[in-house]
């Protein structure tokens, strides 16, 4: 089975094709000829990630799926959220959007938060969505070079590693994108094994 994968972000691809079985082959935007960077305009990730996936869709009227995630600090009231890419600036600097954070944390004593994924598939014409969460704690400074986003100030619940020095196979043990992911696969493999 081929499915489109409707995101720019090369980081995310790498990600999803660590934990997605032979059984399905991903393809890119870049891979299908398709270089349109989608708008996020909405107040929910489930929206988000239903209008990459809409979009891509139309487009093509091939089967596709997208996501949108999402790190919500308690203390911030849920911030960044659905913001997460673009805290800082329309420019989607990564350590940009980690100097907020940490500036915006400066005094909380409540430093929980977690990264919240939902994913949109359109499969004959019908759209499903999946989630993950990974629980965890905003860290004072930045440790690691791996990863990409808010990895480096991330400590999931029950490690001493930011995800950012975890390797991919260790980040997966908790990641929020392989949680939602699973559920992806684990329903795509019922559909083919029905027909």
């Amino acid at each position: 089975m081929k499915l489109i994968f409707a995101t720019n972000n090369q980081h995310k691809v790498d990600e999803i094709k660590s934990v997605v079985s032979d059984k399905f082959e991903i393809i890119t935007l870049k891979d299908a000829g398709i270089d349109i960077d989608i708008p996020e305009p909405h107040d929910t990730l489930q929206e988000n990630a239903s209008e990459k996936s809409g979009t891509i869709h139309r487009i093509t009227g091939l089967s596709c799926f997208s996501e949108d995630t999402g790190l919500e600090v308690d203390s911030l009231n849920g911030e960044p959220g659905v913001k997460s890419a673009r805290y800082a600036g329309e420019s989607k600097s990564f350590q940009n959007n980690i100097d907020k954070l940490l500036t915006k944390l400066m005094g909380h004593d409540n430093r929980s938060a977690r990264f919240r994924t939902v994913i949109s598939l359109i499969l004959d014409k019908r759209e499903y969505f999946f989630e993950g969460v990974c629980e965890g704690t905003i860290i004072e400074n930045q440790r690691g070079n791996g990863g990409f986003g808010y990895d480096p100030v991330f400590v999931p619940v029950g490690e001493s590693l930011t995800f950012a020095e975890m390797g991919m196979e260790q980040k997966n043990r908790f990641s929020h994108r392989k949680k939602a992911t699973d559920k992806l696969i684990a329903f795509l493999k019922q559909t083919v094994d029905k027909n």
